[in-house]
């Protein structure tokens, strides 16, 4: 007879389901979530309205231009699209926590404890994160970058920058900041999966720091204000993240890792 010590029971045991049952559970869940971001647009295309949408992504740029001056459309169909393209954006970044909710759901349960212990804060952490990147590059970054530019701006040339172009424009900062402060939750991982250490991290500081001014260089417009305001962030959210790895690495151990732990206790 086996010694239950010896042998515990896995705690998935009897959890296994038909491979067919798995793609049916998957497009329920993806169902559910297409529903979320459709009804959210739905609301969004009533209340405020794409219009309107475009208008609030505009502001910090619209309040710097000089008196009179607006953004153009060059395309004939831009006046259409570019709204509707943020509409469905701003739809997607509203129903993200149902989304993500669906995801855990359908991945929850062929998870250890230790494993949900794991994966549910790093997902919540991860959303957090990514949405104060984007608010904090919309509400800070943008009316000081779009100041800066507007003072080096010749007085013969009125400015008018095209609604598509800005629209890439905004894209592309938003996923710049919204990933860049994903780094403590990479800091996180990479110690949790035993990459790399805690105190290879603290060593590695001073490298980071000059990896976070190239890649702010690389991903941000040819200007000091916003190479400054994506890379200080990246450092002292470095910082966060070791500290987070040390926390998040003691309360995510794997039973068979804590019983090692207590072996090795004099």
């Amino acid at each position: 007879m086996s010694d239950p010590k010896q042998d515990p029971e896995d705690e998935l045991a009897g959890t296994e389901q038909p491979f067919v049952a798995h793609l049916m559970e998957l497009r329920d869940r993806l169902i559910k979530a297409m529903v979320a971001i459709g009804l959210v647009a739905g609301v969004l295309a009533v209340y405020p309205g794409p219009g309107q949408l475009y208008d609030f992504l505009a502001a910090p740029l619209v309040a710097h231009l000089p008196e009179g001056a607006t953004l153009i459309a060059t395309d004939v169909i831009t006046p259409f699209m570019v709204p509707l393209k943020i509409l469905l954006m701003a739809a997607f970044l509203i129903a993200l926590p149902v989304v993500l909710y669906q995801v855990w759901a359908f991945v929850a349960p062929g998870l250890y404890s230790h494993e949900k212990k794991m994966v549910l804060p790093l997902v919540v952490s991860s959303t957090i994160l990514f949405f104060a990147g984007v608010a904090f590059c919309y509400y800070f970054v943008f009316g000081k970058v779009f100041a800066f530019i507007q003072q080096f701006a010749p007085k013969s040339i009125t400015a008018a920058p095209d609604i598509a172009a800005y629209l890439s424009f905004v894209m592309t900062m938003f996923l710049a900041f919204g990933l860049a402060f994903e780094v403590p939750i990479a800091v996180v991982v990479l110690a949790r999966l035993g990459v790399v250490t805690v105190e290879q991290l603290k060593s590695f500081r001073g490298y980071f720091i000059v990896l976070a001014f190239v890649v702010a260089a690389v991903v941000t417009p040819p200007d000091v204000v916003s190479q400054l305001a994506l890379a200080i962030p990246m450092c002292l959210l470095y910082e966060v993240g070791i500290r987070a790895a040390a926390l998040f690495i003691r309360h995510t151990k794997a039973p068979e890792d804590e019983d090692e732990a207590e072996a090795a206790k004099p």
